[in-house]
């Protein structure tokens, strides 16, 4: 990767993983984000080589939005004029079809070549102190471009992203993205989140053990970014909630009836949908 020139719009927990990755396979990482010390930071420790601005823009060879939705539609809008027509951009936020709709239609009017992305990686901090070269290793990176049978895109998009380490690569269209991850991904934060506001959870170290540990992990979220994610997307959040709601009930009908026929029934259903969902 020595020669290339990378932009990054972001440097929290995914900016700064990748900027890490990008250096140390050899290439020059320019970087912006609206808090200024951590750029200045990730100067000092030799991961960022200089600041992303209007200046410097066009030179970037790859240019990756690592920020939120409503913040890359921002910098997109800001900075379209300004992208060279040899520029990949590619942005890695958690909703795809608001930002591919302009991303796609940006691309179009000023001439550089946008696909959505989404790596599938994280963790349950946030921030750039928490980033790590290594986050994408061995993960999966869906990527959404503006049409599907564009094998060369898609090639330059995987060759292009080579020192992040992903092991899959996976095409769709925004709005399954969008759909898959309210499940997949917002849901899990959701219910993680509501669970442990029982106040049993502060009794809970002698009393817990991995099941625990498991299904709150997610729970540490970052309230700001979710709240945008959850709203970007809430027309699919919401069906999947009302299905949970729903389910919850019958479980809670079959217990509070002392219904063991039932109660062992659901149980049932819940094993069978997990093995069915791992073939």
């Amino acid at each position: 990767m020595a020669g290339m020139v990378v932009g990054i719009v972001g440097l929290g927990l995914i900016g700064g993983s990748a900027a890490k990755a990008f250096k140390a396979a050899g290439a020059d990482v320019l970087a912006c984000d609206i808090n200024e010390p951590i750029v200045s930071y990730a100067m000092l420790e030799g991961v960022v080589d200089g600041v992303l601005n209007a200046g410097n823009i066009a030179s970037c060879n790859l240019l990756l939005l690592t920020a939120t939705p409503k913040a890359v539609a921002g910098y997109l809008r800001e900075n379209a004029a300004t992208i060279a027509p040899s520029t990949l951009v590619i942005d890695f936020c958690g909703t795809k079809c608001k930002v591919c709709e302009l991303g796609f239609a940006l691309a179009a009017e000023y001439g550089f070549t946008f696909i959505g992305g989404h790596p599938m990686a994280g963790l349950q901090y946030s921030g750039y102190k928490y980033s790590k070269a290594t986050l994408y290793s061995g993960a999966s990176f869906i990527m959404v471009p503006p049409v599907h049978d564009d094998i060369a895109l898609l090639d330059r998009v995987k060759q292009s992203l080579v020192p992040l380490g992903f092991k899959k690569f996976v095409v769709t269209t925004a709005d399954f993205h969008d759909r898959m991850i309210s499940y997949t991904s917002q849901m899990c934060h959701v219910v993680s989140n509501a669970f442990i506001k029982s106040p049993s959870a502060k009794f809970h170290r002698g009393y817990s053990a991995g099941s625990f540990r498991d299904f709150t992990r997610v729970s540490r979220l970052n309230e700001d970014m979710w709240t945008e994610l959850f709203l970007e997307n809430k027309e699919h959040l919401l069906g999947e909630l009302d299905l949970l709601i729903n389910s919850l009930h019958e479980y809670r009908d079959a217990i509070a009836a002392d219904d063991a026929d039932m109660l062992r029934s659901l149980l049932r259903d819940g094993r069978i949908a997990k093995e069915e969902s791992e073939k």
